[in-house]
């Protein structure tokens, strides 16, 4: 069966590591019919709205997406268009899934947590403002409806993959009215769902509890901005955001990207790991229905893991290039 997927390379590494996803992908023997948007060289000043329209109609006629990083300005310039996108096609749950690599120093060995992060307001609403000057105000949005959804999103997942438990993760505790709604409505949610253990806790708890015992975690249920930061926590128990994959979900769309920065330092210079995008292109497979490629793919990247012999740079020994990982994870699969 082909699938229609849009690909944005995004920028930086973001083209090579997407590359290297695509061959594998081929070599699986998945048919794929990519529908490419590319990204000019980011400019610190640019208001990218062409690329995003280009990107959010694509999206809305294929309905899946695999992208690599986007360049985001700090402190000035346009806003993030990963947000962006994630908002104009109402992907509203983020998930991340965070296993252990075989071969990969890390802090834990056998951690297989998930985060689900609610993906559309929060702090990431951007609605800024300045009062006077130097007075800024920020507003945190939470809503029935988006807290509601994502909870459903959770239980569901959780029950649909045979997760025990889930904890709500807040700071109710002094955010009474905001984090207060996120409790309330996931409450009424868990009810509905007796065979999954339900547990709150707050947030700089969670993030203590993370280093000290993250194997008690069986899926984190977040508010936008505590997941994006205990995301990126649990994913350095593991050896950091170029071993994990992400999904971001909707109900008439699906976008799946690495998470890691663009990197322009070593951006052309062939050397870039292209794990994180290889594992979240398994999770597009498997969304597609292509569960026994997307088995194959993940078990040839942990192969050449395991074995140690083209592993790239960021790896502890590894020397290989981006294409000799790549061709390494194409031979794994024919082995």
């Amino acid at each position: 069966m082909s699938h229609k997927v849009t690909l944005i390379p995004g920028d930086g590494i973001g083209p090579e590591v997407c590359e290297s996803a695509q061959r594998i992908l081929a070599a699986a023997g998945v048919d794929l019919d990519w529908e490419v948007i590319p990204r000019e060289e980011p400019r610190e000043d640019e208001e990218p709205d062409a690329f995003l329209r280009k990107a959010i109609e694509s999206v809305h006629r294929t309905r899946v997406a695999l992208k690599g990083p986007l360049t985001t300005p700090i402190g000035k310039g346009h806003r993030s268009l990963n947000v962006a996108l994630r908002q104009e096609l109402e992907l509203f749950a983020n998930l991340r899934p965070v296993r252990d690599v075989p071969g990969v120093p890390s802090l834990f060995r056998d951690i297989d947590l998930v985060l689900v992060r609610e993906n559309t307001e929060d702090l990431y609403s951007g609605v800024e403002h300045q009062v006077v000057p130097g007075v800024v105000v920020s507003l945190k949005i939470i809503t029935e409806k988006a807290s509601t959804r994502i909870a459903k999103f959770a239980f569901d997942y959780a029950r649909k993959h045979g997760r025990k438990k889930i904890h709500a993760i807040h700071k109710a505790n002094i955010m009474k009215v905001t984090d207060g709604l996120f409790l309330e409505c996931i409450r009424r949610v868990a009810v509905e769902y007796p065979d999954i253990q339900y547990r709150e806790l707050i947030v700089d708890n969670t993030a203590m509890q993370l280093v000290l015992n993250p194997r008690q975690f069986d899926v984190l249920l977040l508010t936008n901005l505590y997941g994006d930061i205990l995301s990126d926590q649990a994913a350095g128990l593991v050896g950091g955001l170029g071993m994990v994959p992400s999904a971001n979900l909707g109900r008439d769309a699906a976008l799946f990207e690495a998470v890691h920065g663009s990197a322009p330092d070593i951006a052309g210079k062939g050397i870039a790991n292209p794990t994180a995008v290889l594992l979240s292109s398994v999770l597009m497979l498997e969304h597609l229905g292509e569960e026994s490629a997307a088995h194959r793919v993940r078990e040839a990247v942990f192969h050449v893991y395991r074995e140690g012999k083209h592993l790239t740079r960021d790896i502890p020994g590894g020397q290989s290039s981006t294409a000799e990982f790549t061709g390494a994870v194409i031979a794994a699969l024919g082995s």
